[in-house]
Parts: C-alpha cells; structure tokens; sequence
C-alpha cells in the first residue's frame, strides 16, 4: 500500500472514530423497549401490596374526568388541587417558573391527573393484610371526602377522610410549607371489634416517559433512590427492560422518586423507619411506578395509627435541597442533583458558580469569572504541558527538514526525531500527565453548567436570554439584520443556521489549534485542520452556557500558552501562518 493511500485510509478512520464517539455520547431518540407480553399482561395497575412478591391484578383504574371532586392547593411555590379521588396529589403547577421565556409562557404543569397522555401524579393510601379484605382499605380509586380545610396552604391543612363501613376510618391529613415539601399523615382508627393489620404506602406513577426527556449521557433522568447511604440511578429504559419489581428492603434513611433535568418528585418516608422502595413497569399501560411501602401496623380495636410521609414536587433548587437535608433531615437529600462520578469536584465547583453569582447577579458572567478562577488554580499543571509544546512548536521547522531528508525511511526518521528530542532535551511526553490531570477538573466544570438548574432562563446579554437554549442569532439573516427569522431548531437549516457564539467558538478553536505542533502525518494535519470548524457546527445547538464556557476556556488557554511561548524565545505568529498558508496554497494552485 502506498502512502497516499495509506494516508487516504488512515484519515477515514479518524473521521469515522470521531463520528463513533460524537453519536455514543449524543445517541438518536430511541424508543422504550416493550416488555414481554406474558410479564406485561400480568402487571395491571393496582395499589402495592405489603409484602408480596408480585404486584396485584385488578382492573385498569377508571380515567379522572376534569370535574372531579378537588381541594385547592395555594402557597407562594405551588398551585393546583387535590383529587379526592385516591386523594391524588396530581394537579401541580410550579408557579415560579415558566415553559419558555417569553412573559406569557405558561407556568410549569409538574403533575397531571389521570386521563392524559402524560399522567403524572402521587397517591397515598393502605394495603390489606391478615385477614383485612381488599375493599376494605382505601387505594388508588377510593373516593375520599373533605373532612377538614377549604384550600391547602402554609398556613392551613386539608384532611380528607374515608370509612370502610367495617369499623375502620382512614384519614389523610396534607401540609404544605413556603417551597416544594408537602407532609402527608395517614392515620387509622379501628373502631371495630378485632385487631386489623394494614400498611401504609406512597406511590408515584408516570405515564410514559416525559416528552422533553433529554437523553444526554452527562445528565440522569429516571428513577432516583436512596437506601442506606447507597444511591441509585436507573434510566426509563433500564426500567422498561426489567421483567419483574425492583425491590430494596430500607432500614432507615432513604427515599425513591423520579428526576428530570430540572424538576422531581420524591417519598420520603420518616427517616428513621424501614421501608420497602420498589421500583416497576407495567408495559401493557406504559406506566412507571415508584413506591414506598411502610411496614404493616397493626391497628387494636379502639386503637389507631398515623404515619407521616413527605412528598418533594418541585424545581432542584440547590439551597432548597440543601435546606430540606440539613435541617430537614432528609439524609443525602443533596445527591437528587446528579453530580456524577466527580462530585468530590463538581460540589465544590458548584458552590463556587452558585456564590459568585449572588455576587454578580448575571450567571453568564458567573460562568466566565469561574472559568478564569479554575484556570488560575491548575496554571501550575498547565504552565509544564505549555512549555514542551512550546519546544515542540520551536523544533517544528527542524522536523521539516527531517522528514523531506528522510522521505519515505520510516524507521529513519523515527530514529532521526527521538535524536532531535535529545540534543534539544525535549520530552514529547512530558506535557501530557498535566494535561490529564486537568481533564476531571473541567469536565466537572461542564457538567455543573450543564446540570445548574440556575442556568434555565438566565439572560446574559444583548441576544442571549436564555443560557439553558442555543444561541437564537443566526448567520442565514444576518443576525438579525435581513428581514426573516432563523430556521428552528428542529429544522434540517439549523445545522448550518450558526449564531455568534458557535461562530466564536470555532475561532477560539482554531486559535488555540494554531499553538500545538502540527501532526507529522499530512492526513492527521489535515483533520486537525478541519477539526474547530466540525466542532463549531456540531456544538452550534448547544446551551449558549455551556458554548460560552468552551469560548472562555479556549481563550484563556490561548492567551496562558501564547505567553509561555514568548517566555521561552519562540513568537508563534497565528495570523501571518495563516495568510501565508493561504498564500503558499494559492501559489501551490497556479504552478
């Protein structure tokens, strides 16, 4: 095989192991695997049952229709009702934030009732045990009546009551506090004659997966559980494949829910009491369910029980959690935002962004001021990798004339650049362990502006009103000066419809290119070449946030390696290399 073709092959499968690693990180939608119909036939909706290993079969609940029986929910974080059917927690708005940025945008619909595509919602009630029948306790379906209350607030409870006709009155008592936590006690009174066992439980159900389900490697949405310090992460599809409940037995300390990248919901049973956390799909309703069942009370006659749960449905604000683990109790309640497998960096990093924009108050220059304030803090790791690129840079014209001498002696001019190395006392190594050690660090730097819920709906400046969404500007009017809108963002024109961030990014890119040693390989040159515009178009759709952090960082290594450079005796001059690469090309052309 000749070099040209040698080459020609070698630079095909650099492009296709970019393209590999671009579409594993950033996978096509894909839909949810189905279960298997002799497992999903079995697993029709029901309430849980205490201590079963399989859930119950029971008909499909009936649909909630819109004038169903409700309370009112009113406080400063939240709105919406209470549905005594099931006495359901599945009409929630989020009234501080909003769908999109525009003042008229609707409010955050976090729950939803039965009967919608999109069913989202919590349910609280009690599973029969020993010798209690199953009517005889309220589930899913039971028609609770108001018993105390007009509208759930702060500052006024609501309970809801339901007797079985049998000598057992159920009740369900809902507080709410200033932020997202409503406290759910169930209690029992056993007026009967003989003793009855029952459980307590909690579920959530989501009817198929959320429409806006990101699917990003670097982001968990799915179930979410803590059992005994130990936190699970298990994603829809993971769930789907499952052909049976996934049961944890909890000794203390945990909780079980479902997270999205900005909102979740969570039981957290009292914390110092077991309980069992399941997880399940029922394929043939496509729903997924999160429970938490209490273990069995037994209720003496004349006797009664009460259990409290606490249910979280709202925004991941970091201080909120926060305030619910410290003083809430709610152990590891922190880990809900999902910090990765370098959160022992990503915390700190976090900590860092969340006070340095209540300093500022514009989390756009939040982010640029953190970028230059890790940069600082790792330029004695990056000072070491600058400098042997610098010495490289100086030995490149040296390797030129090396290779014309040598043509095609491979083994000659391996021999001829390791002696080049030695007189020069170049180590082509040497900046590459100061590199890697930086990597965790700024990878956990993207992961917490990915994730930072602080992000969503933060304007910068001018044109960028939003740094969780793609820069809106666009190259194909002009940024604005021609008189039509952008393509949108589900267009086949988005891709090259790039605004002015991406456009900065690839410069930064290709600046920052222009100060490493060129490859020896004409194909390896040539990629490498390409390599900040291909970027630029692929990146051009991402959160104007996180481009905004690649441009700072690009920048700011420019600038730190340019300087070192200089320090060393070599002058890089990007932009003469560039016109007289382009003049050299030109003149390559006429001959």
């Amino acid at each position: 095989m000749d070099n040209q073709n040698r080459n020609m092959l070698l630079a095909l499968v650099l492009c296709a192991g970019v393209l590999g690693v671009w579409y594993t990180l950033f996978p096509l939608p894909e839909q949810s695997p189905a279960v298997a119909e002799d497992v999903a036939a079995e697993q029709t909706l029901d309430a849980p049952v205490a201590n079963s290993a399989t859930p119950g079969v029971a008909a499909v609940p009936t649909e909630v229709v819109a004038d169903t029986p409700r309370v009112p929910i009113e406080s400063p974080e939240l709105s919406g009702s209470i549905n005594l059917m099931g006495g359901r927690l599945d009409d929630l708005y989020l009234t501080d934030y909003r769908v999109s940025v525009e003042e008229d945008s609707d409010t955050i619909h976090l729950l939803r009732p039965s009967g919608s595509n999109d069913a989202y919602f919590a349910s609280f009630g009690w599973s029969a045990n020993q010798g209690v029948a199953a009517d005889a306790v309220p589930g899913p379906d039971t028609m609770w009546e108001l018993e105390e209350g007009e509208t759930l607030s702060p500052d006024s409870p609501v309970t809801i009551k339901w007797d079985n006709g049998a000598g057992l009155t159920f009740r369900n008592t809902y507080t709410v506090d200033d932020k997202f936590m409503i406290t759910i006690d169930q209690s029992v009174v056993n007026n009967g004659d003989a003793d009855a066992t029952v459980a307590p439980y909690g579920l959530i159900r989501r009817y198929t997966e959320p429409d806006d389900l990101e699917g990003f490697f670097v982001l968990h949405e799915g179930l979410i559980r803590m059992a005994d310090g130990s936190l699970d992460q298990i994603k829809y599809k993971d769930i789907a494949d499952e052909t049976a409940a996934d049961r944890t037995t909890v000794t203390e300390s945990g909780w079980i829910g479902y997270t999205d990248h900005y909102w979740m919901t969570t039981l957290i049973p009292d914390q110092t009491r077991p309980f069992e956390a399941i997880s399940r799909y029922f394929g043939t309703n496509d729903v997924y369910e999160a429970d938490a069942i209490m273990p069995s009370e037994t209720v003496a006659a004349g006797g009664e029980t009460t259990v409290s749960t606490r249910f979280f449905a709202g925004a991941k604000e970091w201080e909120t959690i926060r305030a619910y683990q410290n003083d809430g109790g709610i152990v590891n309640f922190i880990n809900t935002i999902d910090w990765g497998w370098f959160f022992f960096l990503t915390k700190p990093i976090f900590w860092l962004l969340h006070n340095i924009h209540a300093l500022i108050g514009n989390m756009g220059w939040s982010i640029i001021v953190l970028t230059f304030v890790l940069k600082a803090l790792v330029l004695p790791l990056s000072y070491k990798s600058y400098v042997s690129m610098a010495k490289m840079k100086e030995l490149q014209p040296e390797m030129e004339k090396l290779k014309e001498r040598m043509g095609d002696d491979r083994a000659g001019l391996q021999q001829g650049m390791m002696k080049l190395y030695r007189d020069n006392k170049v180590n082509p190594a040497s900046g590459c362990l100061p590199m890697l050690l930086q990597i965790p660090i700024f990878f956990s730097l993207y992961k917490v502006i990915f994730v930072t819920l602080e992000l969503r709906h933060a304007p910068w400046i001018g044109w960028i009103n939003d740094l969780s969404a793609p820069d809106p500007s666009s190259i194909l009017n002009l940024f604005g000066l021609l008189p039509w809108a952008a393509p949108e963002p589900t267009s086949f024109l988005a891709i090259i419809s790039l605004g002015i961030l991406p456009i900065l990014l690839g410069i930064s890119m290709w600046l920052q290119q222009k100060l490493n040693p060129a490859p020896a390989d004409p194909s390896q040159k040539m990629i490498f070449a390409w390599m900040p515009w291909i970027f630029m178009f692929m990146l051009g759709n991402f959160a104007s946030g996180l481009v905004l952090y690649w441009i700072t960082n690009n920048t700011i290594t420019f600038v730190q390696q340019y300087g070192i450079m200089r320090s060393h005796g070599h002058k890089p001059d990007v932009l003469g290399n560039m016109f007289g690469g382009l003049r050299k090309n030109k003149a390559d052309a006429t001959k």
